[in-house]
């Protein structure tokens, strides 16, 4: 089974990604103001899963066409439903992969992508389509997980299965953080052609009033269904306890508060 096979079932699970969505909405936020989207501008967002951070910057600049693309047909039927629900009518969502874009050389002024680069097939090539398709004025910001050992969530759920179910069901921690070792990513923006950008490191905390709160968006987004599928049923509570062991150094007054790092770049098509 390949690396990208051993990830979620993105269309699977669309249904209930969106229990995430709060945790990772300061991501989007980050994203959208180093992006500077202005009205009248054409805008792209790969991976754009069920619709955000693209539905937001829809929502703010009216007089602005959006485009939002993914590989997973049930994200994009969800990110479709929100459109429909909300009358938005300068988006629209496509089936599409990120390294096969559809869309003509120079024809978006700008570029996003919230977590879905270091996932792609083939993530130098997606970075060369992104390229392709941006204007030669314009400006792409794109985010992606840092290393293994600042991503405590999967780092918890990686150690507690690991042992327990077939390395091909491991949760998928090395693919996740493909693009978070230092220079890695800067060298992929290089190698497709980017030369004026910026890339920081960020800190993104994950908050739940307790261990459960936590535990049950685990289990509601089904996030790791495809580990239990394989386990055997008289250790899944055993999976619980001991990621619950692992998260107590993290709870505190205000609950669960647990810190992730990621990376923001951000630049010009030159």
């Amino acid at each position: 089974m390949s690396a990208e096979q051993n990830q979620p079932d993105w269309g699977r699970i669309a249904g209930k990604f969106d229990l995430w969505l709060p945790q990772i909405e300061p991501v989007g936020e980050a994203l959208l103001e180093v992006l500077d989207a202005r009205p009248g501008h054409a805008v792209l967002d790969l991976a754009s899963g069920t619709g955000e951070p693209a539905l937001t910057l829809a929502r703010r600049l009216p007089d602005i066409r959006i485009e939002g693309i993914d590989a997973a047909e049930g994200m994009v039927e969800a990110a479709r439903a929100k459109v429909t629900q909300e009358g938005l009518g300068n988006i629209r969502f496509q089936t599409m992969a990120a390294e096969a874009l559809a869309f003509p050389d120079e024809h978006f002024d700008r570029v996003l992508c919230r977590f879905g680069v270091m996932l792609f097939d083939d993530p130098a090539r997606g970075l060369a389509e992104m390229r392709r398709v941006l204007k030669g004025d314009g400006r792409f910001a794109i985010a992606v997980w840092s290393t293994p050992e600042t991503m405590p969530t999967l780092c918890w759920s990686w150690q507690a299965f690991k042992g327990r179910v077939p390395e091909d069901f491991h949760p998928p921690l090395p693919k996740v953080t493909s693009l978070g070792a230092p220079g890695v990513l800067e060298s992929l923006l290089q190698e497709a052609g980017f030369a004026d950008f910026r890339v920081e490191k960020k800190t993104l905390h994950y908050r739940f009033e307790s261990f459960e709160d936590y535990w049950d968006t685990v289990e509601a987004s089904e996030i790791l269904r495809r580990q239990y599928e394989v386990l055997p049923e008289d250790q899944h509570g055993l999976i619980r306890e001991e990621i619950r062991e692992m998260a107590e150094e993290h709870l505190c007054e205000e609950g669960l508060v647990i810190p992730h790092e990621y990376l923001l770049a951000w630049g010009g098509r030159n």
